[in-house]
Parts: structure tokens; sequence; C-alpha cells
């Protein structure tokens, strides 16, 4: 059912559970593995000119982090592809799923709605919306005691 997945991840803590839902699937489907870092290109064109370059690297370096965290993550025996792009996180990440052929996409999310997801806008709700697959988002739980649902898994 799934022979490629790509897990986009910016290392954050929204998108650790994403992770490990992706790489399990992968483990159970005995799928090819391609984990995506995007350096949001805006991050960088918004800041001053002579901090740009020092910011890209910044940002490089993070992406390199996400990577490996997601390479720790993963049983020793699943071989996992990276790669770091720059540009507009969801049209690199729905670009980069065309160029694997990837059966899925699985991203992370907060789980923001109503007026703070317009006002924040969310990489995840733009690639599902975009994306040429189908796209498994994976929200953050909240710590205990917050009274939400366990509810925690939605696919597009």
């Amino acid at each position: 059912m799934f022979d490629t997945v790509v897990v986009a991840t910016d290392g954050s803590e929204s998108v650790k559970r994403a992770v490990d839902v992706a790489l399990d699937l992968a483990d159970r489907f005995d799928a090819e593995v391609h984990a995506l870092s995007v350096v949001d290109a805006s991050e960088v064109d918004a800041s001053p000119q002579q901090l740009r370059e020092e910011l890209r690297t910044a940002l490089e370096t993070t992406a390199d982090a996400a990577l490996a965290t997601v390479e720790e993550r993963s049983d020793a025996d699943l071989e996992i592809d990276t790669a770091v792009r720059e540009g507009r996180p969801a049209a690199q990440i729905c670009e980069y799923a065309r160029e694997v052929d990837a059966d899925l996409v699985a991203t992370g999310t907060r789980g923001r709605h109503g007026e703070n997801r317009l006002l924040l806008g969310s990489v995840a709700e733009r690639v599902v919306r975009t994306s040429p697959v189908p796209v498994l988002t994976v929200r953050q739980l909240e710590p205990a005691g917050e009274g939400t649902d366990d509810e925690a898994v939605g696919a597009a």
C-alpha cells in the first residue's frame, strides 16, 4: 500500500509524534523513508542583509539536526534518505513528494484551530491542500491535565 513515505520535519516538538507514527507505518509496510526539512526562505529574506548568511547557516544547522533526530528515532534496519531544501515549506514538501514518487507525506501539527490558525497559518494545512498524495497529519498531544481529547491522528 505504501512504498515511499516522506516525513516532513522541522525538529519541533509537534513533529516528534509524526516522525514516530510515520516510521512505524513505513516499517509495517516495508516502505522507503525520505525525511525532509525545509529552510524557510521567507525567514532569511525578512532578515537584515548583513545577517542573512548567518541566519541561513543557522537554519540549515537546525534542519540537519531535525533530520538527525529522525534517523535516531528510526529502527536500526530502516534506511532513511534525508534532504534539506530552501524555499516555502509547503511548496517544497509537495515538490519533493512528487520527485520521489511518494505514496504518503507525514507531518506534525500543533492542532490549532479557529482564529489562531487563521492568524498564524499552518504549513501542515497548506500541505494537505496542495499535496499530490495523501497527507498524514499527527497532532502533538497536550500535556496531561489540559483537558484535551485523545484524538491525535487525522488523515487527509
